[in-house]
């Protein structure tokens, strides 16, 4: 990543952990506090925090103010900062055990000087700093020893290996993995150039846990390492049911296959082929607007990103036999993925998204495969209204997540229940963005004039009596009413 992209990931990683509505368990604000054993303390509590919540990172952050969010600048600057004539990072490194990885970056915010500590989740064993282990309860850091049941849940998961750390293949050589991977993708992923030689090649990877050393000078391929970059899946047998099906049926049921391909590369390395592939089997609509005809995919193609995305990080892995799938229809698309999903389908756009795959799904992040942090639903359905479709359906069948989009109908073609349905979505999405959806939102979503608003109240109205929106407040008339989702 070059440095313009570095700062600017980071800048906008900030305004997310910002929006968090306090400071949780892997996430801290401070102004100018830089007490070396403070922050010793707080890498120890927050890594953790982070391995007990199956977060990737925690982050400490100078700068923001820790009630109101508020970005207020700091004179804390990590760089120049030494205990005797040690510098700050070699100091703190040699009184952690074990050994984590954490790096400060010195960044501009709102044109005032902000420090993010991003510190790496523990692992295998708690996260000591001068032979104590910490820990965060609520927003408090305290010391681990003092909350047993939270030193049993840590060991529990020390005792979980997850599946990116997992074993593809074992033993492999130096030249053996250069042919099973696609190495330079990796890097192009990442917008850094190619290493000059083997050796530094191989060290990169083994930095970003695509591959690990083992006896013998060999390596291990890890499961991450294969599912992304395998240049063939079907090189790793433990892994090959986990490729992509895209599957294009004639009418709307799966009697008759028109088209069926597995993916045969890596997630990573063949994502956007895989999108090529998808958009290519989409059918089009032609538009006429400002007297001009445009042909336009019947399913924006942002959404389909998104979704194929999703369907690819948060599967559940450890399911045999099942991979992730895309099935075309004439009146749908159905992306399905093995495993329920850990938050309910009724809140997949409000509540941030809980990966069973979190150093998967961070790596995707890095190479701007997939969201930051939970927005990519709230844009899956915000481009289902700007196409104004109906809205996209999400469910859980048979330890799968299946979503649903559907191609274009007339508001007359709908049933009460998409009805509903879509205007739920809509509350949803206006909430989110910080605003209410009113019977105008309502009409602009379904393109209803203005003169025929009393078909946009009777949606809200049923709407209410389904029990999936709220009225803001009841004391205004009803042109002038304001609605919520229910859990709002």
């Amino acid at each position: 990543m070059n440095l313009d992209r570095q700062a600017e990931y980071y800048v906008g990683l900030v305004h997310e952990l910002r929006k968090l509505p306090a400071e949780t368990e892997w996430v801290e604000f401070k102004h100018n506090n830089d007490t070396p054993d403070m922050i010793g303390e707080y890498l120890s509590a927050l890594a953790n925090s982070a391995a007990l919540l199956g977060k990737v990172n925690a982050y400490l952050v100078w700068g923001v103010d820790d009630t109101t969010h508020d970005i207020i600048g700091t004179t804390f600057k990590p760089g120049a900062a030494k205990i005797g004539n040690e510098e700050l990072e070699n100091w703190l490194l040699r009184l952690l055990a074990p050994k984590i990885n954490f790096r400060f970056f010195e960044i501009s915010v709102e044109d005032k000087p902000v420090v993010l500590l991003e510190i790496g989740a523990a692992f295998r064993h708690p996260v000591r700093f001068k032979d104590q282990e910490y820990i965060r309860v609520g927003s408090h850091k305290t010391k681990l020893k003092e909350h047993p049941e939270k030193e049993r849940a840590l060991w529990r998961v020390f005792d979980q290996v997850p599946f990116e750390r997992g074993i593809a293949s074992e033993h492999v050589g130096a030249e053996e993995v250069l042919r099973l991977l696609d190495y330079p993708a990796f890097f192009d992923l990442l917008e850094l150039p190619l290493p000059d030689g083997r050796a530094a090649i191989l060290e990169a990877l083994e930095h970003d846990g695509i591959i690990q050393s083992c006896q013998a000078g060999d390596w291990n391929i890890t499961n991450m390492g294969a599912i992304l970059f395998a240049k063939k899946l079907d090189d790793f047998p433990s892994l090959k049911r986990k490729a992509m099906r895209v599957i294009h049926y004639k009418g709307k049921g799966r009697v008759e296959t028109l088209r069926e391909q597995v993916g045969g590369k890596g997630y990573a390395s063949g994502f956007e082929g895989l999108i090529s592939f998808i958009m290519a089997l989409v059918p089009s609509n032609e538009v006429i607007g400002q007297a001009l005809r445009k042909t336009v995919p019947m399913y924006p193609e942002l959404a389909v990103r998104e979704l194929v995305a999703n369907a690819l990080i948060h599967q559940d892995f450890f399911i045999t036999g099942a991979g992730p799938m895309v099935e075309l229809f004439d009146d749908r698309m159905e992306i399905t993925n093995p495993g329920v999903p850990l938050v309910s389908t009724d809140r997949f756009i409000d509540t941030p998204p809980k990966s069973r795959n979190e150093t998967l799904a961070s790596l995707m992040r890095r190479f701007r495969i997939c969201e930051e942090r939970g927005s990519g639903i709230d844009k899956v359905v915000s481009q289902t209204e700007l196409f104004q479709l109906p809205a996209p359906l999400f469910e859980t069948v048979e330890e799968h997540t299946r979503i649903v989009l559907f191609a274009h109908r007339d508001l007359r073609e709908m049933d009460k229940g998409d009805r509903i349905w879509a205007c739920y979505l809509h509350a949803c999405l206006r909430y989110v963005q910080r605003d209410f959806m009113t019977n105008s939102t309502l009409r602009e979503r379904f393109g209803i004039d203005a003169k025929n608003s009393a078909m946009a109240s009777r949606i809200i109205r049923d709407t209410l009596e389904a029990g999936r929106i709220r009225c803001h407040d009841d004391t205004v008339g009803s042109k002038a009413k304001k609605y919520l989702p229910w859990w709002a």
